[in-house]
This record gives structure tokens, C-alpha cells and sequence, in this order.
């Protein structure tokens, strides 16, 4: 395929990777969780979801082999795709060598301070992160961005349909990541995708899922990290009563946990995901300011 070339435009995406595999004498690595988008329904909605304008500095994260990449340097202003397997990323360099407006970068975007990366690139200001993500680190690299001095504008990324389920997912069924990431976005699930979208298919489905970052967290809890110890606590012991965790997780006195339950306002016997944003900023704001909470 011609350097450059849509590859919305060109023919079977399964076709295309399978020669690309060959041309560089790539397999899928299980290990790194590679598993190539040849469904071109999902890339479009990706790409719609994305909203990209010349203005936009996207964040990629996990190429692969450039399928979503080369339509992300169509639409936006730069592309920096950040490649952990260091064959792929000698493939993709060669593959875009001729598009100015893509960088190939070889590392672990987890060791990589999105801000450095933006500079080095020659860019700033906000960002846009869209990526087909490895099932095994989507968490961490969620945390990654929405913790970063420098967070993205939005961020659109594929990821398995029940760990997507579980980030958008409402009080009664809320879980630390989906505090972790509401906390600094609201989450929808775009789309659901099949494994049959992708070569060699995983296991489950998947899901795309857009994060549009608020300019601020939405609790001013003050110390963030001692707020989400307090969470953390609350999910320290699966489908216990709120105070049981909080006095397993917490160390302290059940006696004490009560009563500052009670002066925020939140009945014991409740269970973790049951509680709302709101609800776990205002258990935060009794408990810590009864300075025995860390």
C-alpha cells in the first residue's frame, strides 16, 4: 500500500494486516495483548467519536500496525503514537515515514510524562489520547492521563465491554475504577464491539468508550490521595457493609468509624458501590478531619 494512503479507502483491512505481518515478519504478541482492529465500522465511530480537527494533538497508544494511525494524521494537526513492541515501531516508521505529521515513539507510555512527550514533539496545550488499548494495562494507563499534570481534553479508547461496563457504571454498581475515572471525567460508552473486529479475535468483546476530562476534578476534595485511600478502604473487603470495610481497610476503632458515619450522614450497613461522588466526598470531609486519617 502506497506510504500515506487512507486506509479507510484502501481494500480488506484483515487483507491489509495479514500482509503487513508478512512484509516485516510480525505475528501477534499475546503477551503485549496485541490484537489488530480490521473492522472498519469501528474505526469510523472511533474516528466520529474523536471529533478531530487540524488543531487537535492526538495521543496514541499501542498502534499496532497503523490502522487507526494513519486516519488520526488525516484529521488531526499531529499524531504521536507511543509503541511498546520495538519491531512494530521500526514497521510503523517505516510505514509512515513519509507523513510529517506523525511521530513513532518506541517506550511504555507508562514511564512516559504525557507533558515531556507533547514538548518533545514540538507541541502544547491540551490533547486528545484515542487508542485501541491493551486489555491488560487499560487501567493503568487511564490513571496514567487523568492523573497527569497534563490531562487530556477528552480521551476515546477500546477497551473490553465489562471493564467499560464498570467505568460508566452508576451508584449501586460503582467499583474504585469507576470512581477513579469519574472523578476526572464522564465516561460513555460509545459503541460495543465484537472480538470478530479484530485479528487474532480475544476472548470478549470489547467497547468504545469516550472520557470527556473536566477542566477541574469534579469533588474539590483538597488531598486527592488521601481521598482515595479513603475509597480504597471502602472496596477493601468485597460485598461487606460499608462500616466492616472502612474499619478493615482503615485500622481503625468500629466505634469510632460509626460515629463518623453518622456525622456524614451514611447508614453502615451500606455496601461500597452503593455511594455516589458526592456521598464519598462528604464521608471524606468528616473523616478527614478527624485527624487520625492519613
Amino acid at each position: 500500500m502506497p506510504r500515506g494512503r487512507s486506509r479507510l479507502e484502501a481494500g480488506s483491512l484483515m487483507t491489509e494486516t495479514r500482509q503487513l505481518l508478512r512484509r516485516y515478519g510480525l505475528h501477534a504478541r499475546k503477551k503485549l495483548g496485541q490484537h489488530f482492529l480490521i473492522d472498519r465500522r469501528v474505526l469510523e465511530t472511533i474516528l466520529e467519536a474523536a471529533s478531530l480537527t487540524p488543531d487537535d494533538v492526538v495521543i496514541e497508544v499501542g498502534p499496532g500496525l497503523g490502522v487507526l494511525t494513519g486516519e488520526l494524521a488525516k484529521r488531526a494537526g499531529r499524531v504521536i503514537a507511543v509503541e511498546l513492541d520495538d519491531r512494530l515501531a521500526v514497521a510503523l516508521r517505516e510505514e509512515f515515514i513519509s507523513l510529517h505529521n506523525v511521530d513513532i515513539i518506541n517506550g511504555d507510555i507508562l514511564n512516559i510524562n504525557p507533558a515531556g512527550l507533547l514538548e518533545e514533539s514540538g507541541s502544547q496545550g491540551r490533547y486528545k489520547v484515542v487508542a485501541n488499548l491493551p486489555y491488560y494495562i487499560t487501567a493503568p494507563v487511564l490513571r496514567h492521563f487523568l492523573e497527569a499534570s497534563l490531562k487530556p481534553q477528552a480521551m476515546v479508547v477500546m477497551v473490553q465491554k465489562e471493564v467499560a461496563e464498570t467505568i460508566a457504571a452508576s451508584p449501586g454498581r460503582m467499583s474504585l475504577l469507576s470512581i477513579s475515572v469519574q472523578f476526572y471525567g464522564g465516561p460513555v460508552i460509545v459503541d460495543y464491539v465484537p472480538a470478530s473486529s479484530f485479528y487474532p479475535p480475544p476472548e470478549v468483546d470489547s467497547a468504545v468508550l469516550k472520557i470527556d476530562v473536566y477542566p477541574e476534578p469534579k469533588l474539590a476534595v483538597g488531598d486527592e490521595s488521601g481521598f482515595f485511600g479513603l475509597v480504597r478502604a471502602g472496596f477493601s473487603a468485597a460485598r461487606k457493609q460499608l462500616v466492616n470495610s472502612l474499619v478493615h481497610g482503615l485500622g481503625l476503632p468500629k466505634e469510632e468509624v460509626l460515629s463518623l458515619m453518622e456525622r456524614a450522614g451514611i447508614e453502615p450497613k451500606r455496601r461500597a458501590e452503593t455511594l455516589s461522588l458526592d456521598e464519598w466526598a462528604r464521608l471524606w470531609a468528616v473523616f478527614s478531619g478527624g485527624k487520625r486519617l492519613c
